[in-house]
């Protein structure tokens, strides 16, 4: 069950307060801690940004290397979800270059561990893009976009998938706020 709001900040404490006495090393303190900086980002992003730091911090330290590949991706991918909730922190803080350099950074790690072609691959990558377009740098987003995300999400995906009609709908803002936005430009 998803929880929000105050709901979902009194759960992040409750988890923290519950844990806080366990080792560093402990994985319910760790996840009690994302789940507290998570919390407080709704509403408090600049106290959240030190716990989720102190979380990716804890999660590089103790986490970052598994007994096999597949527990080596599984921790990867767990550490890679603490950069973007740190990401996501900084761009609600209006630490837009920070962001960019986050984003990109998890998207080529997600290529690098699960492929181009693999779902997650293409939603990082359309969060890079729409982050891109954000920061009105709409060449670089319709190249990723239209040239890598695209063709990788319809082939893997399928047209009607959710992740391609996001990439669809971020290239199209992308094209039309474009500066000299031409009507061919749009019909692409």
């Amino acid at each position: 069950q998803f929880f929000h709001g105050v709901v979902r900040l009194a759960l992040g404490w409750a988890a923290w307060k519950t844990y806080l006495g366990r080792p560093e090393t402990d994985h319910a303190r760790c996840n009690a801690m994302g789940i507290l900086g998570v919390g407080l980002r709704l509403s408090r992003p600049e106290e959240a940004l030190p716990v989720l730091e102190a979380t990716l911090a804890l999660s590089r330290r103790y986490w970052s290397r598994g007994a096999t590949q597949r527990d080596q991706q599984q921790k990867e991918q767990a550490i890679l979800l603490v950069q973007t909730n740190v990401a996501t922190c900084l761009s609600d803080l209006g630490r837009h270059d920070e962001v960019l350099v986050l984003k990109r950074e998890i998207y080529a790690r997600y290529v690098a561990m699960l492929g181009v072609s693999h779902e997650i691959s293409i939603l990082t990558g359309s969060n890079l893009a729409a982050t891109l377009g954000q920061l009105g740098r709409y060449d670089e987003a319709t190249t990723l976009s239209r040239d890598q995300l695209l063709p990788a999400a319809r082939q893997s995906l399928g047209s009607n998938h959710h992740a391609t009609l996001t990439l669809v709908q971020n290239l199209a803002g992308n094209l039309a706020n474009k500066p000299g936005c031409t009507r061919d430009d749009l019909l692409e």
